[in-house]
Parts: C-alpha cells; sequence; structure tokens
C-alpha cells in the first residue's frame, strides 16, 4: 500500500470556487457532478451504488475508511462513484470482517479523493447554489486548466446512464423452485435489492436495461421490477416504452427511484432535475395510504413533477417526503403497479420500509 495521504489536492467546482486538501486513493484527476450523502454509515455501499455513477461524493461525515471494506459490503461488481471528497481519510482501520484499507480499495479500483476538506463549508455552499458539477486533482494543481478542463464535462441533465451500468447479459437471482418468478429491467441495481427478493421466495430474471417488454416477457414472469439507476430520467426513452407496454399487459409492476420516475413518465408525469436531491438514510416519508411514517434511504437528484400528478387521472400519490413535501411513492389508477422514489432495501439505512417487497408478492399473488 502506498500512503499518498501528505500529498496536496484541489478541488474546483463549476461556479469557480476552489478547495484545498490531500490526495486520498489514486493519484490523478476525475471529473463528475458533484453532491452529497448525509449517512453516517455506509460508505462501502455508497462507493458501490451504481445511481451513483459520475458523480463526485461528498460524505457529511467526518470518518471515511475507519472500518475498512468487506467484500460482502458492496452493492455491485465495482466503484461506480467518479470520485470522494471527505474530511478525515482513515487508512488504518480495526474492523475484523474487513479485507482490506480504504486506500488500497481505491487504488485497485482506479478512484480520485481529496481529503482534509472543510466539507461542512463545501455541503452548505453546494446546498445553497444547488448541483453543479466539479474537478478533483492530484497531479495537476493549476486552477485554470482545471477549470478549462472541467468546462468540457457535461451537465447531468439530459444525460442517459443506466445502459453504461446495467449488466450486460441476462443473469438468475435466487431459488428456481421458488413460488414467484419476477423480470428484473436492470437500470443500475443494488445487490441488496435482489437479496430481499430471494428472502422472499422469489426467483428473479435480471435483464439489460435495454431489453423489450416482449424478450422479458417471454420468460414469462409473474410480475415486472424496474429498478434504480443512474441519470436523466427522461433521457431513458427505451425505458419508458417498455414499462408502457407492461401496463397495457395488465402485469404487475413495482419501480423503485429511476423506476419510479420511469413509471411516471410512462403515465405522462413530467421530472426535473430538483436543486439539490436527496441522498441519506434518514429522510422521513409519510405513507399517506396507511398514515404512517418511515425513515428511509435516498439517494435521488430528480424527481417527479408535482403539479403533472394534481391534473393527472392515471396516477395517484401514496407517499410524500416530510422535508420538503416531494412526491415520494404513487401507484396506477386501476393497474397493479405502484413505485417509490425512495430504496426500501435500505442497504445502508433503518428497514422501516422493506414492507413494500412484501406488497408487491401479496399483489402478484392476489
Amino acid at each position: 500500500m502506498t500512503n499518498y495521504s501528505k500529498l496536496p489536492a484541489i478541488l474546483v467546482l463549476e461556479d469557480g470556487t476552489v478547495f484545498h486538501g490531500k490526495a486520498a486513493g489514486k493519484i490523478g484527476t476525475t471529473t463528475g457532478e458533484i453532491c452529497f450523502n448525509t449517512g453516517t454509515t455506509g460508505y462501502q455501499e455508497i462507493f458501490t451504488d451504481p445511481s451513483y455513477y459520475a458523480q463526485i461524493m461528498v460524505t457529511t461525515n467526518a470518518h471515511i475508511g475507519n472500518y475498512g471494506i468487506d467484500e460482502e459490503d458492496a452493492e455491485s461488481n465495482k466503484i461506480q462513484i467518479a470520485g470522494l471528497v471527505c474530511k478525515n481519510y482513515n487508512i488504518n482501520y480495526s474492523r475484523k470482517m474487513a479485507d482490506e484499507s480504504i486506500q488500497d480499495y481505491f487504488q485497485d479500483g482506479n478512484l480520485v479523493g481529496i481529503s482534509d476538506i472543510d466539507t461542512r463549508s463545501l455541503v452548505r455552499h453546494i446546498r445553497s447554489k444547488g448541483a453543479m458539477n466539479a474537478i478533483i486533482s492530484s497531479e495537476n494543481l493549476d486552477e485554470e486548466s482545471l477549470k478549462a478542463e472541467l468546462a468540457k464535462v457535461p451537465s447531468m441533465d439530459g444525460l442517459e446512464l443506466s445502459s453504461k451500468v446495467s449488466t450486460t447479459e441476462p443473469y438468475f437471482y435466487g431459488e428456481e423452485s421458488a413460488p414467484t418468478r419476477i423480470a428484473v429491467l436492470d437500470l443500475g441495481i443494488k445487490r441488496n435489492i435482489l437479496r430481499n427478493f430471494d428472502s422472499r421466495q422469489v426467483y428473479a430474471k435480471v435483464f439489460p436495461a435495454k431489453t423489450t417488454f416482449a424478450d422479458m416477457e417471454a420468460w414469462n414472469p409473474d410480475g415486472y421490477f424496474i429498478s434504480n439507476g443512474p441519470g436523466d430520467p427522461s433521457a431513458m426513452y427505451y425505458a419508458i416504452q417498455t414499462v408502457k407496454e407492461i401496463l397495457a399487459a395488465e402485469k404487475p409492476m413495482f419501480g423503485i427511484c429511476l423506476g419510479h420516475q420511469i413509471l411516471a413518465l410512462a403515465n405522462d408525469i413530467r421530472t426535473s432535475k430538483m436543486h439539490n436531491g436527496h441522498r441519506g438514510i434518514n429522510h422521513p416519508v409519510k405513507n399517506i395510504i396507511a398514515n404512517k411514517c418511515e425513515i428511509t434511504s435516498q439517494n435521488h437528484g430528480f424527481g417527479v413533477v408535482a403539479e403533472d400528478i394534481e391534473k393527472s387521472d392515471k396516477v395517484e400519490v401514496t407517499h410524500i417526503n416530510l422535508n420538503d413535501n416531494s412526491i415520494e411513492g404513487i401507484r396506477v389508477k386501476g393497474k397493479k403497479a405502484f413505485s417509490v422514489q425512495y430504496h426500501p432495501e435500505s442497504s445502508p439505512g433503518p428497514h422501516d420500509s422493506r414492507y413494500l417487497f412484501d406488497d408487491f408478492v401479496a399483489m402478484i399473488k392476489g
């Protein structure tokens, strides 16, 4: 393991703001949309969540790396974030289950980061100014050349990214003898979602993002699941068309996060880029059907347009965010189809929302 923690690094934001710190991970340069996660644990799950593809992650928890890296905690087969910004970068760890240090993990995964940043000041700035691109470098400390390179990075608005993180070939998950079979459209799925289905005696076949409804239906599933994932949902015409065909065929369907946005778009509900998005494991959501609150795990930078739902005769709201009243869940009237904006598998996070997997299985059987 090479310790680069004494070498300088620089973070430049799209609006020209500059932060100086120390190198973390691989020496190099990286770009992406900068965002922050308020979770106090679960950094490895964040690093490997495909929904964070092409994003630079700021962690608000002060210590990152302190419990090492355990392969069992990964949500996909590689690091998905574009870069890391943190306060305290802890190479030494004491967790018995850990396989390696965060530094070894980042060097093996070619991840560039920066530490010793005043993350509180940075997050307050991003929260005020809104989502923007950023560049981290530990090999080039010239601000002007970094600004020039950053200017070439496209905005997340309008980017189709799911096809870049989705599986390239179909695969199975669970026990073939299970009584329920679902087809999963992989837009950037997390492993713990599939584990939640498996624990409920559901056998899943996971399909690439651009698979047609006809190809999935040929497997004869009992229901369909539309996963989370990165990018702008309005740029995903292929997935919107697939969901429209699932609905037209009267098939049971459940979507989360990006899948929630795709279900909305399939019902003529627009999506929009949020000022900051929701990322963390402490977001309060009210289930207005059950009249109960749940603490949720979230990761999204786009949301569905509330005024479109108010005018719609196709869908109704099932969940709302108690922080900002944004739409957190919908169901399609007259159809066995529903979705939520958050991550009910909650890895990491409280398990308040796992009942949604039970609801989906019950809907299929009913």
